[in-house]
């Protein structure tokens, strides 16, 4: 058990993309956690299937290397803006921080969200400027960016003082003088060592920790993550469950085992005491928030407040025509089950009932968040409907305040008017407009949150892929006008059954087709976009009649474009008010709400 002076409780935290994770792959490799001639995959840390597929940390991590005397414990935390919920949460695990940046890039819109926060706790920073092997690497510019995002964020004069570290987290080394390149990560280990507090917390006092990540597991159930705050706790120690903030949480229990974080692994131990990062079970029904403390000192510890959801959507039991063909869990109770499960470990999620027992109001930070939700419940065999993303108004003394985001943009010059003329159309306003390295123009925007919604995919295809969009969350204001919708329309299959080739071949003159031959349509399903901005129905499963009549002209082949397959943020992004994703283990697709064209035109002549 390591003596609290020999301590260190650090968190790692970037903007998206700025190389935490590969970072944490060399201090594991470094603290000697992997064999010299061990294999081992790059971002070891990100274990989660959707985090391997799109390269991104979604939850945070925990793991620890001893390295002189030492045991540093490291928490790797996610860069998107749509998990800053999860930063939050875990930087009270955390004595001080290791902020990354990276070396062509500079300080970005989450760097400077994550960095506020780690201010707010008070606790001190390293700055580790990342990526200086890059060909455009020019870190002594980005030191002097992150001083001034300092000055900017009224840091006290001590954070100016902050250590600078310079690195290659690809290439495994962590250096004083970017020009000369170590073999290690030893020098920003030393750095934690010397310039990270010990943690604080008396070992003499009464047991307390707060819960601050939470996992689940099948033999032992729920697990309580969280920094000891004080105290010493043992196995088979009978103990209070409380909550700061609610007065119901009142709950005694009997920690069945300790474990505390040793490289990748979870090691079982029979005490800790103050200063450790550990894992407890026998906690069934805890939540992240609650505090685990003594019996006879009743003292819940405050939670940091999380900032509040800006998107909502409606999850749906699923009713079209092919609905039970795909999914194993299919019934509004399954659903609302794992919706509100999906709460005790996601503290920026809400979720609330409707007034339909079919349907369920989920609200998250942004279109990333909701759409690895139902990537999740994808996988483990649900099927349900979702609705389109709506924003999430407040109201103050009478006016509609509306979330407004600042918006960073690094494009090549050719794109800059196309960029400015879309997000004008979209009540973005143009704050600042500089040259950036690498012949790159940086664009900041300050647009309400409405108007990024179904913009990231016009993005792409205006930047032909070359442009870097990010954003955050800036503050809640008086809401803008209207902001034009969809410019395109929708495809609307005519009848159920097979799509044919003959069928698709006639309905690709109207448009973009979603769909291939062979594939199963129903009646009311989008299978494709139409240019014009109207919906037109189109027959995709009509057949050629056979005649016996033969022509050199009737036997030609027939050519079809190949479908576009649009991927789940894509759709998130496509549909209109009235139609929904069918989201299925195999399959996704667009519908309209209400399937029947006759009911359809009929709808749209009571509204207008």
């Amino acid at each position: 058990m390591a003596n609290k002076k020999n301590i260190r409780n650090v968190a790692i935290i970037a903007h998206v993309d700025h190389g935490k994770t590969t970072l944490v792959d060399g201090l594991l490799r470094t603290g000697g956690v992997f064999r010299e001639n061990q294999a081992v995959q790059d971002r070891v840390m990100d274990s989660n299937d959707i985090e391997k597929e799109r390269g991104i940390t979604i939850l945070s991590k925990n793991t620890a290397v001893d390295y002189k005397d030492y045991k540093i414990n490291i928490i790797d935390t996610p860069g998107h803006a749509d998990f800053g919920g999860e930063v939050e949460r875990v930087l009270s695990m955390a004595d001080g921080v290791v902020l990354v940046v990276d070396a062509f890039e500079g300080p970005m819109p989450q760097t400077k969200f994550v960095l506020k926060k780690a201010f707010e706790l008070n606790l001190p920073a390293i700055v580790c400027i990342n990526k200086i092997d890059r060909p455009e690497a020019r870190p002594e510019e980005v030191v002097d960016e992150i001083l001034d995002l300092f000055i900017q964020l009224d840091a006290g004069e001590e954070y100016l003082d902050s250590p600078i570290v310079y690195a290659s987290a690809r290439q495994g080394f962590a250096c004083e003088d970017y020009n000369d390149p170590s073999d290690d990560m030893s020098y920003l280990l030393d750095k934690i060592i010397e310039y990270i507090p010990e943690p604080s917390g008396n070992v003499e006092e009464a047991f307390r920790l707060l819960i601050s990540t939470s996992d689940y597991n099948d033999y032992v159930g729920r697990i309580g993550i969280g920094k000891i705050d004080s105290g010493t706790i043992k196995v088979n120690d009978r103990v209070h469950i409380l909550n700061y903030y609610d007065k119901s949480v009142d709950k005694k229990v009997t920690i069945t085992k300790i474990y505390e974080f040793q490289g990748l692994n979870r090691v079982e131990v029979q005490s800790s005491t103050a200063g450790n990062i550990i894992a407890v079970t026998g906690v069934e029904g805890i939540n992240i928030g609650d505090t685990i403390c003594d019996l006879e000192h009743e003292d819940p510890i405050p939670f940091t407040k999380i900032s509040e959801p800006t998107l909502a959507m409606n999850f749906l039991v699923n009713d079209s025509p092919f609905a039970g063909r795909e999914g194993k869990y299919v019934t509004s109770r399954q659903i609302r089950n794992r919706l509100f499960k999906e709460l005790e470990t996601d503290v920026s999620l809400r979720v609330e009932e409707t007034d339909s027992t079919d349907a369920f109001r989920v609200s998250g930070r942004g279109e990333l968040h909701l759409s690895v939700l139902i990537e999740n419940l994808r996988r483990e065999d649900y099927e349900f409907q979702v609705s389109k993303p709506q924003v999430l108004y407040k109201e103050e003394d009478g006016v509609t305040l509306e979330p407004i985001e600042r918006v960073t943009i690094d494009v090549d010059e050719e794109y800059v008017g196309a960029i400015i003329e879309k997000l004008g159309m979209r009540k973005g306003e143009l704050i600042d407009m500089k040259p950036s390295k690498g012949g790159y123009t940086r664009l900041v925007f300050d647009i309400p949150t409405r108007g990024l919604i179904g913009y990231r995919q016009e993005f792409i295809s205006t930047t032909k892929g070359t442009g870097v969009i990010n954003s955050e969350l800036k503050e809640y204001a008086k809401k803008k006008g209207d902001i034009p919708g969809r410019p395109t329309g929708s495809l609307i299959c005519f009848e159920t059954g097979v799509t044919s080739a003959y069928g698709l071949n006639a309905a690709q003159e109207r448009g973009v087709l979603f769909v291939k031959p062979g594939e199963d349509v129903y009646e009311g399903m989008v299978v494709g976009e139409n240019p014009k901005g109207l919906d037109i129905e189109v027959n995709v499963c009509k057949r050629k009649q056979q005649t016996n009549i033969r022509s050199s002209a009737a036997d030609e082949a027939l050519r079809l474009s190949p479908p576009r397959i649009l991927s789940l943020e894509e759709l998130l992004e496509f549909i209109e008010e009235d139609e929904l994703i069918e989201v299925t283990p195999k399959s996704l697709r667009i519908r309209k709400k209400i399937l029947n064209s006759e009911l359809r035109y009929k709808s749209k002549k009571n509204k207008n």
